[in-house]
């Protein structure tokens, strides 16, 4: 498992509504995440949102940074 995985898997509520607020257009469905299908997860938001699979983790991984002040 890497460290991505980790931080969706510890963070993924709060990256789901920070996800939402910038992409209205995603679903619940889109945002589906099941422990071991995070290719899934990253396949449905490619799609969606027309970014590679690069972008859609930097995206991800950004949205998971905590945030300071």
């Amino acid at each position: 498992m890497s460290a991505t995985t980790d931080k969706l898997k510890g963070n993924w509520n709060q990256i789901k509504g920070k996800l939402k607020q910038e992409y209205a257009d995603l679903t619940d469905n889109d945002l589906l995440y099941e422990e071991g299908k995070e290719d899934e997860l990253y396949g449905r938001l490619q799609k969606k949102l027309g970014q590679t699979k690069e972008e859609v983790h930097s995206m991800l991984e950004r949205l998971g940074k905590p945030t300071h002040g």
